[in-house]
């Protein structure tokens, strides 16, 4: 069989032009240009859910939060490895019992004597006087009732013979206008301020225990008579404050007037002074410390004590510690750099307690120190270039603020952490939490000044209600006021 091949119709013999390229190339550049869009915002949409996780896991071991807020589902601390005692005294541990008074200071003693004997019932003579042998001495602490006492002032009136008119009797000195003594008014104060009880129960206690009646105003105006003869006192303390060689400064969150304010407080060793201001700023600091502040200042990194040269700040590393905490939570890219600086900070403060307890001298810890900011050097270097933004920032401050991290090791008396300063606020954040700030001006000053003596005299192991009592009665007589500055 033979195939020939039929002739194509004319229509189908004409050359069929080639599409143009250039709509085609158009869409595609298009497509590029959207596909990078894309992959840039998704780039950003991952980065912020990745920064709202790392906030939603923020906690007291990685951020500034206090451990009361940590939420329940928070991880557990982490412990030490056993050591493999069991709980309780260890074997030589001194037990601690309340020490027996000397009989001179026992108001009333009594005598008991056996009648007979325990093990065979034979009757033992009775003797007069002291019975000789051995005596078993047992002691029982009791309150007694509480007394008050009511002193009543009758300031006569007499007529004048030569103007006809009366004139009244002056009170004694050191006898308050006010139906209250320095006593009461200081156990007012006391109760409200330092024990953190509301007026409504501070008006119920005195009356439970003294029997005393008053109203709430009248609790006010004795927080309020008190704190003005705290006023001389505090600000002598204030003073002391900006001529301290070294001090411990942070501040929390309070409310004044419904509104945001700030608690700050500096620590020294000998003197511990709080202020109430609606300002987070360095004029704050300034106004605690004074302009021409010489010492060094223990802090957390805040931009408010960046007023002060690297040589004369010393950065709490126990921040530090959570902030590499934090980049380890964070994964990804930060996540070396956090336990690197972990790592070094866990040998920084193990030559620290080395050095507390005696084991090394200043010069030794500072020679074992070189390595250790070599290694942390490298570590700041690299975290320079992490892919990391938290990194970064982290690696670039630290570096700005290098003097700083070593100040702890050169200058007598300074820390690694900001511990004094936290732990000055720790009963301040207990107050805020149940009484949710002050409602005035006078409030806040009636807090920071009581805050500040009471925190000074346990610092000193002075007594809070004697201490009270006595700037109360010196402002009646109009006297200088106790000091808080020791002798």
């Amino acid at each position: 069989m033979i195939e020939t091949a039929l002739p194509l119709p004319a229509d189908l013999c004409t050359t069929v032009p080639a599409p143009d390229p250039a709509p085609l190339l158009e869409q595609l550049a298009t497509l590029r240009l959207e596909n990078a869009a894309l992959r840039a915002e998704n780039a950003i949409l991952e980065a912020r859910i990745r920064e709202l996780e790392a906030r939603l896991a923020q906690d007291s071991s990685n951020s500034s939060r206090p451990p009361s807020s940590d939420p329940p589902q928070a991880p557990p601390r982490p412990k030490g490895p056993p050591t493999g005692r069991k709980r309780g005294g260890q074997p030589g541990h001194h037990g601690a019992c309340r020490a027996l008074l000397p009989v001179e200071q026992v108001d009333e003693v009594v005598l008991v004597a056996p009648e007979v004997c325990r093990h065979c019932g034979q009757p033992f003579p009775a003797s007069a006087g002291r019975p000789g042998g051995r005596v078993w001495r047992h002691q029982v602490v009791e309150l007694l009732p509480l007394a008050v006492r009511v002193t009543e002032y009758q300031m006569v009136m007499w007529r004048c013979l030569a103007c006809g008119k009366r004139t009244r009797g002056d009170l004694p000195a050191g006898v308050p206008r006010r139906p209250f003594g320095a006593r009461l008014t200081a156990v007012t104060a006391l109760l409200s301020g330092r024990y953190r009880l509301s007026r409504r129960e501070v008006r119920q206690l005195l009356r439970d225990l003294w029997a005393v009646r008053v109203s709430l105003g009248a609790v006010v105006r004795q927080e309020q008579a008190q704190s003005a003869a705290l006023a001389p006192v505090v600000e002598e303390a204030r003073a002391a404050v900006q001529q301290a060689a070294v001090v411990n400064m942070d501040e929390t969150g309070w409310r004044q007037e419904q509104q945001r304010a700030w608690l700050w407080t500096v620590v020294t060793a000998e003197v511990t002074v709080f202020r109430i201001d609606r300002r987070r700023s360095g004029a704050v600091v300034e106004g605690l410390l004074g302009p021409d502040f010489r010492g060094v200042v223990g802090s957390d990194r805040w931009s408010a004590y960046s007023r002060f040269p690297a040589e004369q700040r010393a950065i709490c590393w126990a921040h530090l510690k959570r902030d590499f905490q934090a980049l380890v939570d964070r994964g990804g890219a930060a996540e070396p750099i956090g336990r690197w600086g972990l790592a070094e900070i866990e040998r920084l403060f193990a030559l620290w307690h080395r050095f507390r307890t005696g084991e090394c001298d200043r010069k030794e810890l500072q020679r074992r120190l070189i390595p250790l900011q070599a290694r942390l050097g490298r570590l700041l270097r690299r975290g320079q270039a992490n892919p990391d933004r938290k990194a970064v920032g982290l690696s670039r401050e630290l570096i700005k603020w290098w003097a700083a991290l070593w100040t702890f090791a050169r200058v007598e008396g300074v820390e690694p952490t900001n511990n004094g300063s936290e732990r000055a606020l720790r009963p301040t954040v207990l107050w805020r939490k149940g009484s949710f700030g002050c409602d005035s001006e006078a409030g806040s000053r009636f807090a920071e000044r009581l805050l500040t003596v009471a925190a000074t005299c346990r610092q000193q192991g002075r007594g809070l209600l004697d201490f009270l009592v006595a700037a109360g009665a010196a402002a009646l007589r109009g006297s200088s006021p106790p000091s808080l500055l020791p002798a």
